[in-house]
């Protein structure tokens, strides 16, 4: 439980900064460069740390799982560029819940009945802290891109659970080749539509620490997943949007409304109920 809200905290911290630096760079750039540093991090660390060669399993899944979360990392940082942070995020959120809570429950997982309704409980938590009566300020194809994002999020998670108890830290490695790939050709064909789009030096120190925070989050992540079921792992990680609400309106003032502070005030009991319930 901890690893996995530890694991939701730095992904909320990773979105906020991420989603302030796609307002002053294009989202593919800074996308790019966090990617670049998490294979940089990754390519010196892992082969040192694990003394067996990957499995085909964590092999395939985690290149599945690198797919799936740049997909989902550039999506959200062009949904949070041009969208209110404390309705974007939270629509990713519990989107990316309800995607792995279906594969587990599928997949025969039963959480039991008191931690079942602390799943259920923080959807509701995810919905009320996105502001539900204030997603209609947002535009329809922001909430589309946001929901997408959820998808591929939720997808991520499923992935790396998938990846086998034995793989080690080798998916966080192996995602790498699917997600740097994607993430140059995506930089060369947005290139095309706008030339001005280029790596700058002044994107660094950001895609630098959005990078290292993902690597973080990725990391506690994979190791929630193999201590809980997939069903109750990715909803208390999908949980990240409280710290990017939080960040949002304490550094840029984005007050949070009754709703939100409601649905924070359900999340915590949330967590009570499901850690209950394990």
């Amino acid at each position: 439980m901890i690893l996995a809200l530890g694991s939701g905290l730095v992904y909320g911290v990773s979105d906020y900064l991420g989603g302030r630096a796609s307002r002053r760079f294009a989202p593919v750039v800074v996308t790019l460069i966090a990617e670049l540093t998490l294979f940089t991090v990754t390519l010196a660390v892992v082969p040192l740390v694990e003394s067996s060669s990957p499995s085909a399993r964590a092999v395939w899944w985690g290149i599945a799982g690198g797919l799936a979360g740049s997909t989902g990392v550039l999506g959200l940082y062009a949904a949070l560029s041009r969208g209110n942070m404390t309705v974007v995020a939270p629509i990713t959120g519990v989107v990316a819940a309800a995607v792995p809570v279906v594969v587990g429950l599928a997949l025969g997982e039963r959480p039991g009945v008191m931690a079942g309704f602390g799943i259920a409980l923080a959807l509701v938590a995810v919905l009320l802290i996105g502001g539900i009566l204030g997603i209609s300020s947002v535009a329809p194809a922001t909430v589309g891109l946001a929901s997408l994002v959820g998808v591929a999020f939720g997808m991520l998670f499923v992935a790396y659970s998938r990846t086998g108890d034995d793989a080690g830290l080798w998916p966080l490695l192996t995602a790498r080749f699917g997600a740097t790939p994607l993430l140059v050709l995506a930089l060369v064909l947005f290139r095309r539509r706008d030339p001005t789009i280029r790596l700058e030096a002044a994107a660094v120190p950001a895609g630098l620490t959005v990078g290292v925070l993902v690597g973080l989050a990725n990391g506690l992540y994979l190791l929630a997943a193999r201590r809980g079921l997939l069903s109750i792992v990715a909803v208390l990680v999908a949980l990240y949007p409280a710290s990017t609400v939080a960040l949002a309106a304490v550094l840029d003032g984005e007050r949070p409304s009754r709703a939100q502070l409601a649905g924070m005030g359900l999340a915590v009991a949330a967590v009570a109920l499901i850690t209950g319930g394990a």
